[in-house]
């Protein structure tokens, strides 16, 4: 293993204990100025620290006590990418979940860019029907 790697291996542990601990200043931290997130056939594209700060946050209440179910987490030169469910505790009280695909770029040691893919059909499913 680099000591790219490695770095890329602490980074990407940071940055998901920054979202399961519900941190959004800390998760902002780890961005570039000029970030860009994406949720894919959610939202368009979102720019800059503050838009992230304010997206992360309705995320977060969107999804409330939200987890991170992780089934596989695969490196490259400047970037992983995160096989996982979302979970999050449902009106009803139920602790429910679906697919999700995190594809992040990693520039000069922060996240220049994240895009996620869900599984529509397991997030409607969720929601009960509705997502």
């Amino acid at each position: 293993m680099t000591a790219r790697t490695l770095d890329l291996t602490a980074l990407a542990a940071q940055y998901l204990d920054a979202w399961t601990s519900h941190d959004v200043d800390a998760i902002v931290a780890m961005h570039t100025t000029d970030s860009r997130f994406q949720t894919h056939g959610r939202t368009s594209v979102v720019t800059g620290r503050d838009a992230l700060r304010q997206t992360f946050a309705g995320i977060l209440d969107l999804y409330p006590n939200m987890g991170c179910d992780t089934h596989r987490l695969l490196f490259g030169p400047a970037h992983w990418v995160l096989d996982w469910t979302l979970t999050f505790d449902a009106a009803d009280g139920q602790r429910r979940g679906f697919q999700c695909l995190d594809v992040v770029e990693v520039s000069e040691g922060l996240v220049s860019r994240k895009d996620t893919f869900f599984d529509f059909a397991q997030a409607r499913a969720a929601f009960g029907g509705q997502a």
